[in-house]
């Protein structure tokens, strides 16, 4: 298992002891860095993030009021000098919370930790959608779309376009609202702005993906899991 991670905090020697830290660890792999935890919130919302290194006291936002923002997206372990915000963090469902200075030893075990609810939490989780069929609100009405139809879907902004055979709908929707709907055997996110229907791939040439005649990029964080997708729908 392989646990995306991302680091905040608002001075840069401190994400450049915790970016060496994750890289002694090898089931953790580090996605992305920020000072800002804004930006922050933007990573986790666009990127399959499982863990969060955060500092609390910030400019921007807190660290507590990061967290009331983005729920349960992803799990944390809160990473600060200030002792008595512990209970704060706790009473927020954090993993671990871990007084600077650091030592690895004590980081290792906080990883471990993270690591051993994310497994819980993975096997815990519902099964996923297996329905052929969704139902999208579109404009002045609510319209079923079959998923053996559906080419790709493309987020634009605060609204998404599902490319099918026959038509394109646009639909005011987030793509991590719609992914949830789909079945993971037959639809992968490459993208921070693309879902792609596995069963619809014409090729894939030069890290881009051809299908319905769009040529659909492979982002850099997605590559990985969709090359494994793609061994097995092969069966390679």
């Amino acid at each position: 298992m392989s646990i995306r991670c991302l680091i905040i905090d608002d001075k840069p020697l401190a994400i450049d002891i915790l970016v060496d830290y994750v890289s002694k660890i090898h089931f953790l792999e580090l996605a992305a860095t920020t000072t800002n935890p804004i930006e922050g919130l933007s990573i986790i919302r666009d990127e399959a993030i499982d863990l969060v290194f955060l500092d609390i006291q910030m400019p921007e936002l807190t660290g507590l009021q990061f967290m009331s923002i983005a729920g349960k997206k992803c799990k944390v372990i809160l990473v600060t000098a200030y002792a008595e915000f512990a209970l704060d963090g706790f009473e927020n469902d954090v993993v671990d919370y871990l007084l600077k200075p650091v030592a690895f030893e004590r980081f290792y075990r906080a990883a471990e930790k993270a690591a051993l609810a994310i497994e819980k939490q993975t096997v815990t989780v519902e099964s996923p959608p297996t329905s052929d069929h969704i139902f999208i609100k579109a404009a002045h009405r609510i319209q079923r779309v079959d998923l053996k139809d559906v080419l790709y879907i493309e987020g634009l902004q605060n609204y998404i376009a599902v490319h099918t055979k026959a038509e394109k709908i646009i639909s005011l929707q987030t793509l991590k609202s719609i992914e949830a709907q789909l079945p993971v055997k037959d639809f992968i996110r490459v993208h921070k702005s693309f879902i792609i229907s596995l069963r619809q791939i014409s090729a894939i040439e030069r890290g881009r993906i051809l299908i319905g005649g769009a040529i659909i990029p492979i982002g850099d964080s997605y590559r990985d899991k969709f090359f494994r997708a793609i061994g097995n729908v092969a069966g390679l």
